[in-house]
């Protein structure tokens, strides 16, 4: 699993022109999901993200996680993260789970977040979205499960 972590002032998706999520002060996370990822990927994205310190202290320094700043996460499918764009012009995406893969460990990953006592809303798996955001610092990361150690 890819998940592209963007440290926000606020956040929101709409498709097909309507407003369907918003958030306030918290993370947009952008989540794509290879043909080769499980739960146990989902489970260590959502421990490292649920501790992750990415968060101003009173002092400005990087001290805070989303559950100290009771932020809120707003999940965002992006199948394209899942993109092999080596070879060509075009992009392959047939690292990319399935659908109904894709989308089962969405909502995994979506519900470990909520058993974290996290806020969440979300997007819509496989709409055409548009999503806005305030990019707060600007702070992004880019976390990889395959990277974990062990």
């Amino acid at each position: 699993m890819i998940a592209v972590l963007q440290r926000v002032t606020e956040g929101s998706v709409h498709v097909d022109g309507e407003q369907i999520s918003e958030i306030g002060h918290g993370l947009v996370i952008l989540l794509g999901v290879l043909d080769v990822d499980d739960v146990k990927d989902s489970s260590f994205l959502v421990e490292k993200i649920s501790g992750f310190r990415i968060f101003n202290d009173d002092k400005g320094k990087m001290n805070l996680s989303i559950k100290d700043v009771s932020g809120e996460i707003l999940v965002i499918s992006q199948f394209t993260l899942c993109g092999d764009w080596l070879k060509g012009r075009r992009p392959s995406f047939i690292r990319a789970a399935s659908p109904q893969k894709g989308n089962a460990l969405y909502l995994d990953f979506i519900n470990k977040l909520r058993e974290n006592n996290i806020h969440v809303r979300t997007g819509e798996f496989g709409a055409a979205m548009n999503v806005r955001l305030v990019n707060d610092g600007p702070v992004t990361f880019v976390l990889d499960s395959k990277k974990r150690k062990g």
